[in-house]
């Protein structure tokens, strides 16, 4: 399991709009159909945010000197 980054306040943000709007859309879903809501394009953004702080993170200790 890789180790999750810490985000920064931005980061934490974007996470959080993304999983209201998630939320959201699983509130709006009808049930008739399944409750097969389609919510990969927001699971996607949220990995791109991490995958961006993880980025962000090497970057950082690189920079720094540290491993």
């Amino acid at each position: 399991m890789a180790r999750e980054p810490k985000l920064t306040t931005s980061e934490k943000a974007k996470v959080a709009w993304y999983v209201a709007r998630m939320a959201k859309r699983g509130i709006a879903d009808d049930r008739l159909t399944g409750g097969r809501v389609h919510q990969r394009d927001l699971e996607r953004k949220v990995e791109r945010v991490i995958e961006q702080a993880r980025a962000r993170e090497e970057r950082d200790a690189k920079k720094n000197g540290r491993k």
